[in-house]
């Protein structure tokens, strides 16, 4: 768990949620934030309802955002560090995912939307499932979903996002079967989206289910 400086303020029953969703690790990820990858099926209903609240908030230049290099859809090599000068969300989306994460692309994307073309982040999406990250899986998730034209999928090597994944503290969890003979792998893993601003430092965290008008909210103020 990363340890949280004395500048942090942290809303407490949703940052209780988070630490214990830390230490716990998977456990927790499959009770309240970790949803499978591959079912198809769109959900209902949230299972818990959506604030507009952040999980935590850091004060400008208290907490650096970790670095990572990855590749977006297009091949093209890219690193958070590269994005300085623009205010960033990175997030954790599973590709062939069909149930939670088009919504919370969606979400991210109508949060972007609601912000002047110049001020617009770039919402970086971290694959967390490395069996999905074929280019057609992800420009047609882009298509489908409606993503806004700052999203920018971030795809690397096994070590590579699992090395992203664990500095940003994102249980995931992959599960492989056969089903008719044909092989299934799920994919288990928190949602959260991180709000770093153009200095590179984390300002909010949002876990699953957030509204778009609480990141947007955040995004402003960073303005």
């Amino acid at each position: 768990m990363a340890a949280n400086p004395p500048t942090v303020a942290v809303k407490p029953q949703r940052w209780g949620v988070w630490a214990g969703l830390l230490v716990l690790g998977l456990a927790a990820a499959g009770a309240l934030y970790a949803f499978a990858g591959r079912s198809t099926a769109p959900p209902a209903t949230d299972t818990l309802a959506a604030s507009a609240a952040p999980s935590a908030l850091w004060s400008a230049g208290s907490l650096r955002a970790p670095a990572f290099s990855l590749a977006d859809e297009n091949g093209k090599p890219f690193s958070l560090a590269s994005l300085r000068g623009r205010n960033v969300v990175v997030t954790f989306i599973d590709p062939l995912c069909r149930n939670y994460c088009p919504i919370e692309a969606q979400r991210l994307s109508d949060a972007v939307k609601t912000l002047p073309a110049a001020s617009r982040p770039t919402i970086v999406a971290v694959s967390v499932n490395t069996y999905g990250n074929a280019r057609a899986n992800l420009l047609l998730d882009e298509r489908k979903w409606k993503v806004v034209p700052q999203w920018r999928w971030g795809i690397g090597s096994p070590a590579t996002l699992s090395s992203v994944w664990q500095r940003y503290h994102i249980a995931v969890l992959a599960t492989t079967k056969k089903i008719a003979g044909i092989t299934v792998h799920d994919i288990a893993h928190t949602e959260a989206a991180y709000v770093i601003d153009a200095a590179g430092y984390q300002r909010a965290l949002f876990l699953w289910p957030y509204r778009s008008d609480g990141v947007a909210s955040v995004l402003r103020s960073l303005r």
